[in-house]
């Protein structure tokens, strides 16, 4: 549970990395869909991630406007990388970027440099698979009234762990969900489209550290928007 959450900003360098990503998330969602969230599904989860990182308006009234074409603005392109992390741990790497030949050596770069390995596109890509999570806090609703909210209205399963219920439903659910809770009066924590692997890898505790440090290193990169692995990082 909770590994869908993104790490909070621990300094100003890490918040300011964040904005920028998630600006530049909302102006290829806008260029891609229009400016208005309702059936643009990228650009309202763009949305739903620069509230919850607490992104100020501003920020996102300008990335809207350059994706509008209001303002200047460089072409992103969007590209997946696919690898291997510590102890054959798969691990997928989305970017955005204006610099292919710069961003495949920089990914290259750090997986190397971290004992990772970087493969041909679609060597790990089939393990993982696009779905919808909601976050819900316990202190908002019980068991029983998420799980049959969630599953009448098309989740495919809900998790409860010790402080919050996991819905996890098809991306075309989604919306559907969403609903639902909304017209309850339920708060989601967390509401994403993400990718969920098929299974997961345990690891030792040095291999764990490894693969921490991996994964932060390649957030890091200014390219780089979302990371996703296979890692059992709850254990």
């Amino acid at each position: 549970m909770g590994k869908y959450k993104k790490k909070k900003g621990k300094n100003d360098a890490i918040r300011a990395k964040i904005t920028t990503k998630i600006g530049r998330e909302i102006t290829i969602a806008v260029r891609m869909g229009g400016a208005d969230p309702v059936g643009n599904m990228r650009l309202k989860l763009a949305l739903q991630k620069a509230k919850e990182n607490n992104i100020p308006k501003e920020n996102i009234k300008r990335a809207i406007q350059k994706g509008a074409g209001a303002t200047e603005g460089q072409n992103y392109e969007e590209i997946v990388y696919e690898g291997y992390g510590p102890a054959g741990v798969a691990v997928t790497v989305n970017v955005l970027t204006d610099n292919r030949n710069r961003t495949a050596a920089d990914v290259r770069h750090v997986f190397s440099k971290y004992g990772s390995s970087m493969g041909e596109t679609g060597c790990v890509g089939w393990m993982f698979h696009s779905k919808g999570i909601f976050i819900v806090d316990k202190a908002v609703t019980d068991e029983d009234t998420v799980m049959e909210l969630a599953l009448d209205a098309g989740a495919d399963d809900v998790k409860t762990g010790d402080e919050e219920f996991e819905i996890i439903t098809a991306p075309e659910n989604f919306d559907s969900v969403e609903k639902a809770l909304a017209e309850h009066n339920i708060a989601t924590e967390h509401a994403q489209i993400t990718m969920v692997p098929d299974n997961l890898i345990k690891l030792n505790a040095e291999d764990a550290e490894k693969m921490e440090t991996l994964i932060d290193a390649l957030e890091d990169l200014d390219d780089v928007q979302d990371v996703y692995h296979n890692w059992d990082c709850n254990e």
